[in-house]
């Protein structure tokens, strides 16, 4: 049998575009324009100057009003937080009072001889839980005043203080 060879492939070039390439040119040095303004002139440099001072002025007053904005911000939710925790307890308390003295007076109703004196009882129970409601109502109500009152201040202030200084300005 007669072995026959095969041919071979012939080597791959590489494409023309790609060995065309040009090197790319080197990015000039703005800092080093703006000291050796060889072209520029001096009125240009000035301008330039004047608009980095005036861009880094501009963010320091920037990042001072987000600042302050942050610190209103904690101080009115801390002061909602704080406010929120005395309202809680204060209806805690109210609750634990009411509680009491309900199971105060089913003890005592359960001592009770005559209907005269579960009516007496009774009477006297509706006219203390009546005068007690009314007064953990209005101190509730006081101090979700006080509460709301406090965690707009603040708020106002800042407000207030921005008017100021716009008028100011």
């Amino acid at each position: 049998m007669a072995t026959t060879a095969k041919p071979k492939a012939a080597p791959k070039k590489a494409p023309a575009a790609a060995a065309a390439v040009p090197a790319l040119p080197e990015l000039p040095n703005v800092a080093e324009m703006l000291q050796a303004p060889a072209g520029m002139p001096e009125a240009f440099r000035d301008m330039a100057e004047k608009g980095v001072s005036q861009a880094r002025d501009t963010y320091a007053k920037v990042k001072a009003a987000s600042e302050e904005a942050t610190d209103l911000i904690e101080d009115a939710f801390e002061t909602t937080r704080q406010g929120g925790l005395d309202i809680g307890q204060t209806a805690l308390d109210a609750v634990k009072a009411n509680t009491d003295a309900a199971f105060k007076f089913a003890k005592e109703m359960m001592g009770v001889k005559t209907l005269s004196e579960a009516i007496e009882l009774q009477t006297a129970f509706a006219r203390d839980r009546f005068d007690a409601f009314s007064t953990q109502a209005k101190d509730m109500q006081a101090l979700v005043t006080k509460v709301t009152e406090d965690a707009a201040k603040p708020v106002q202030d800042a407000v207030s203080k921005g008017l100021a200084d716009l008028k100011a300005a």
